[in-house]
């Protein structure tokens, strides 16, 4: 099972510089045996405010229970906050990552489907969806989809993109057969020091 965790690092007050390069240290080498051992996957810096740690992660874990000891085990665990949601496997998610290009953009997809919409007419767009996407895919523009843990009722999406700015974002969504039931939000990424695809690379 795989899980997004927001990560926000609040260091104490009056924490001695030394110290605190010593748990980023040892944060650097967990990470890299937590992806050696498969349990994390991605790691992101999303904009920050001054003086604000923050990183997403994409882990994963045999439950909740496991995600909790993985977590637990990183070094600036100490001083962070997690947030942590469930995703479980998208029907149009890509099977191989292809083209990453130099940007990558986190989008949470909600899909509100208008009241008296016909129901045949829900199953064409999901369908073209689907077509769309792995065309997208193909083009490395889209990385991987989720579906994360919601309330009944709501259609969310969890996407991880590529492109080589905003606009072209922008553009790829607006493809998107279901874009004229969506609202979106999105997230820049940027590198972070211990992302293991960059480590790979």
């Amino acid at each position: 099972m795989e899980y997004f965790v927001d990560m926000t690092t609040h260091v104490p007050d009056g924490t001695p510089e030394k110290a605190v390069d010593a748990v980023r240290s040892s944060e650097a080498a967990r990470a890299a045996e937590l992806a050696a051992e498969g349990y994390l996957l991605r790691l992101w810096r999303p904009p920050a405010v001054p003086g604000e740690w923050r990183t997403f992660g994409l882990f994963a874990a045999d439950g909740d229970r496991e995600l909790d000891g993985v977590l637990a085990s990183m070094p600036l665990h100490v001083w962070r906050t997690d947030q942590v949601t469930a995703l479980s496997a998208h029907p149009n998610d890509p099977a191989a990552i292809r083209g990453r290009e130099s940007s990558e953009f986190l989008t949470t997809l909600t899909i509100t489907v208008p009241d008296g919409t016909p129901a045949r007419l829900v199953d064409k767009l999901k369908a073209d969806e689907a077509v769309q996407a792995a065309l997208l895919a193909e083009q490395g523009r889209l990385v991987r989809l989720w579906t994360p843990s919601r309330p009944p009722g709501v259609w969310r999406t969890l996407g991880l993109w590529s492109a080589s700015d905003p606009d072209v974002l922008t553009t790829t969504l607006e493809s998107l057969p279901l874009h004229v039931w969506m609202s979106i939000q999105t997230t820049p990424l940027s590198v972070h020091p211990n992302d293991p695809v960059r480590s790979q690379r």
